[in-house]
């Protein structure tokens, strides 16, 4: 199979297709399939990536188990195999395990989750997970047919959460109603509508010098702007009345309690280290200079501009 993702729909796509990804519109997921747009990975995503695929074998064995714990006789049938759906090409799935479970065949999903995030996953054996989750769970039982599907959450590093999603032709249909429709967007450049603040700023990110003139109905949207810019601006004014009174009554407190219960803190957070490159660049630039390296002082200026890099200032969106 191709891995170029710009040439299928995948199980990650779902949600950001059905419009449920907390990560990614619709509009976004375009702009990437037809190579006008590449998310930036940060390092910090790259290190739950990371930790996913790392965790992902401890995740199965602590599943498989944890159902044998419970009675159920299980067999691994394949892991990580990626199909193509049966009817179009561009329909996509990679099913994470694949499992034989009392004799029934059952795609499986492994999810690893941050503590913080343990209330998004409801109670055990049933359908209450994230609904993003439950789309490429859904779009997997579409194109690797199964009547049913096991999900297992590792909270942490010792809660694991068992999950069940059963088959919707329904919802399915849905589904496959939506992507294809998003892969005829997609081959005839036909782009969904921009609906986030963070499409509009992709789409419109450069401006011009001309001028828009306002329509009774844009005026509109700019006075109920202006309204709630004015309400944020008194409330600021009272939370910051009110932090400085309370300030001054805890003084040099560190918590502040009700009832024998802390309802606020006021602490220092740990020092914090900057380095001023700026200054140190120069003042390095100088003692060479100083001590005779003036060519070493010199290629300094190479390293620097080896390493500065131009962007285009972002657009300021600000009422007059």
């Amino acid at each position: 199979m191709n891995l170029d993702r710009k040439t299928y729909i995948g199980g990650s796509d779902v949600a950001s297709i059905l419009g449920v990804s907390p990560w990614k519109s619709e509009f976004q997921l375009y702009q990437e399939k037809i190579g006008e747009w590449e998310e930036e990975i940060s390092h910090q995503k790259e290190k739950l990536f990371a930790r996913g695929k790392r965790w992902e074998p401890v995740v199965i064995d602590m599943l498989i188990d944890e159902l044998q714990s419970r009675g159920h006789s299980v067999q691994v049938l394949d892991r990580n195999q990626r199909y193509r759906d049966a009817e179009y090409d561009f329909i996509a799935a990679e099913i994470d395990l694949e499992l034989l479970i009392d004799g029934e065949e059952v795609n499986g999903e492994m999810k690893t989750v941050h503590p913080f995030a343990a209330k998004d996953w409801g109670a055990e054996n049933s359908e209450d997970f994230p609904i993003y989750y439950q789309a490429q769970v859904m779009h997997g039982l579409m194109v690797k047919p199964r009547k049913r599907a096991i999900v297992a959450a590792l909270i942490g590093a010792d809660d694991l959460r068992v999950h069940w999603l059963n088959r919707d032709e329904e919802i399915i249909a849905g589904i496959r109603a939506k992507e294809i429709e998003f892969w005829r967007r997609v081959q005839e450049r036909d782009a969904p509508e921009a609906v986030t603040h963070d499409d509009v700023s992709w789409l419109y990110k450069i401006g011009g010098n001309s001028v828009a003139d306002a329509t009774d109905e844009v005026m509109e949207l700019v006075s109920k702007l202006q309204g709630i810019a004015a309400g944020f601006k008194l409330l600021e004014h009272e939370k910051e009345q009110a932090q400085i009174q309370i300030k001054k009554y805890m003084a040099d407190a560190a918590t502040l309690l009700y009832d024998g219960k802390p309802v606020l803190t006021w602490k220092n957070n740990k020092d914090s280290v900057k380095t001023d490159w700026q200054a140190a660049y120069l003042h390095a630039k100088n003692w060479l200079r100083e001590n005779g390296l003036i060519g070493y002082a010199n290629e300094l200026d190479y390293f620097l501009a080896e390493n500065t890099i131009t962007t285009p200032g972002p657009r300021v969106f600000r009422l007059k």
